[in-house]
């Protein structure tokens, strides 16, 4: 598969142009994209601790912990505790000041992630944001192809721009706790090249249950276990559980 040297190089130098200091955590669920950031972190010497959140029994919980049992890095679990997840869910809701579900969801979410880092005395903590939207990570995707290529493109460039607001959202929420919430992935310079990478290494077609072929195989050569690099996509809010929790208060 072409592409693959560059576009790990790229993945590497949007990391090392987002991060000033080596001590940093990786937002973790064990999926392809959060445990290929961490391994390229740690191979590229930065002090990484693996912060999990979710509800007990959460998928997210269990496979991280599944995965790291190879990965084998420091992995802290903060268990979101259900007598208070309405308050906070409330709370976050009327600072970030949308109906959005996604974006409550989200922030929500990284409310827990960054409530965990302050407790670890972590100030900086890392996501792969951007990878779903650049490689085709959503099933959206798979409907989008259907109508052709320049329906991709605009789907990715509203799923783009969609995720660069939430993550300032997600940053209101998170400066509560002092910590920052940065994505490489989003930088200028590396969606630029990520919009350049032929179609067909991200989807198939209309049945491509996968996807994110490219960044696959990045994660299998460079030692992402394999339950990770070949795992389906669920989203953060899912894998948590955080969804199901604020659709029952609704």
């Amino acid at each position: 598969m072409a592409n693959i040297t560059a576009l790990l190089e790229e993945l590497q130098n949007a990391i090392k142009e987002t991060l000033s200091e080596k001590k940093i955590a990786v937002a973790f669920s064990g999926g392809v994209d959060s445990t290929l950031l961490a391994k390229i972190c740690s191979d590229l010497g930065y002090q990484v601790t693996l912060l999990t959140i979710g509800f007990a029994g959460s998928h997210d919980i269990l496979f991280s912990k599944k995965v790291n049992e190879i990965m084998k890095l420091p992995h802290k679990i903060l268990e979101i505790d259900q007598t208070t997840f309405h308050k906070v869910s409330s709370k976050i809701k009327d600072k970030i000041n949308t109906d959005n579900l996604s974006w409550n969801e989200n922030c929500i979410a990284f409310y827990y992630v960054s409530k965990l880092a302050q407790s670890l005395h972590l100030s900086t903590v890392i996501t792969a944001n951007g990878i779903d939207e650049l490689f085709c990570g959503y099933n959206a995707y798979r409907d989008a192809i259907k109508e052709g290529k320049q329906i991709v493109q605009e789907l990715m460039d509203s799923k783009i721009e969609n995720e660069l607001k939430m993550m300032k959202a997600v940053n209101e929420v998170s400066s509560e706790f002092g910590v920052k919430i940065l994505q490489p992935f989003l930088s200028e310079r590396f969606i630029k090249f990520s919009k350049k990478i032929p179609l067909n290494y991200k989807i198939k077609d209309s049945e491509d249950l996968l996807r994110k072929h490219i960044i696959r195989k990045i994660a299998t050569d460079i030692g992402v276990p394999e339950i990770s690099a070949n795992q389906r996509k669920k989203a953060l809010q899912y894998g948590s559980l955080i969804h199901k929790e604020l659709i029952k208060s609704r």
